[in-house]
């Protein structure tokens, strides 16, 4: 994680105009994980989409209809991923308003064949919040076009942070929810996060001209390829430092996280050592490292040549 700026702190509740036909409304569930509280905005001046409607939040739902003008209404509901603090409240806001949910599936739609093993092994989260009981009324595709009043959202499949990540391209600007953001590195935990597809995501979002992105927690990021950049060898730097650590004996992830987070506050190693056994999957699939017995986050690594 990076050290939070500390000039992004918006009122809470409060739908700011943050372009023609964008508005963004910060719900109240700040913590460390989630910074000031998640971002949902609100795309259109008439009929009008909103992306991440949040966690499950009655004060945050009023805010949300509360933010409706004179003749305006909500068309579609589009949640980015099914993270306890982007998705619940997409059903209540529904029921509220008629209108409905769309997301790429339910909390396992797009999980790989790799992550779904360890899943099937017994591997759970590491309590970043799945919200299992996500149904949404319509899935979305990868390159789909979603049309409303006014305005045009494209659906990108962005894996890696969780299986059923999406971004949404609206022309040069992109919302990408937890994928990227501008205040701390994405999490990617097993079984649900895979370094591999976060990885290639990446590698897609770069591969395109964005003029902004807007992150599901944070300020918006205005130098999208620099950020892109800097996640790519974040990343990069990770893998070198755990290839470093397994050239000196093989290791399981949670004493490399202790050796190599040495900055990471106490209660944040945990998720650091989900970090690192994400890597450590990734580097297994490049046949860089192997496990001493099965694949599973307890397993002790050694290198490869």
């Amino acid at each position: 994680m990076m050290q939070p700026p500390d000039d992004f702190d918006p009122p809470v509740g409060a739908a700011i105009d943050l372009a023609s036909g964008l508005r963004r409304i910060v719900a109240p569930n700040p913590s460390p994980m989630t910074y000031r509280g998640t971002n949902t905005y609100l795309v259109g001046t008439r009929e009008l989409a909103v992306i991440d409607p949040g966690p499950d939040s009655a004060a945050h739902l009023e805010a949300i209809l509360a933010a409706l003008g004179p003749g305006q209404s909500i068309s579609h509901i589009l949640v980015t991923h099914t993270h306890l603090d982007h998705s619940p409240l997409a059903r209540p806001l529904s029921e509220r308003t008629g209108a409905p949910v769309l997301a790429y599936g339910g909390p396992e739609a797009g999980r790989s064949a790799v992550m779904q093993a360890l899943a099937n092994s017994g591997l759970a989260g590491g309590g970043e919040g799945i919200d299992h009981g996500f149904l949404p009324d319509r899935t979305v595709a990868d390159g789909e076009t979603i049309a409303g009043d006014g305005w045009t959202l494209e659906v990108i499949h962005t894996p890696g942070h969780l299986g059923n990540h999406i971004a949404l391209a609206w022309e040069d600007i992109c919302f990408t929810a937890d994928h990227v953001m501008g205040w701390a590195s994405s999490l990617v935990s097993p079984p649900d996060g895979d370094l591999t597809d976060f990885m290639a995501a990446c590698a897609r979002l770069r591969a395109r001209d964005w003029r902004r992105f807007h992150p599901g927690h944070g300020a918006p990021v205005d130098a999208p390829a620099a950020r892109l950049d800097w996640l790519i060898e974040h990343r990069m730097g990770r893998e070198a430092a755990i290839l470093d650590a397994l050239a000196d004996g093989a290791a399981t992830a949670r004493l490399l996280a202790e050796r190599i987070y040495t900055d990471t506050p106490r209660a944040l190693l945990p998720a650091a050592e989900r970090n690192v056994f994400a890597h450590l999957v990734d580097l297994y699939g490049k046949d860089r490292i192997r496990p001493i017995g099965e694949l599973a986050a307890d397993a002790t690594f050694e290198r490869l040549g």
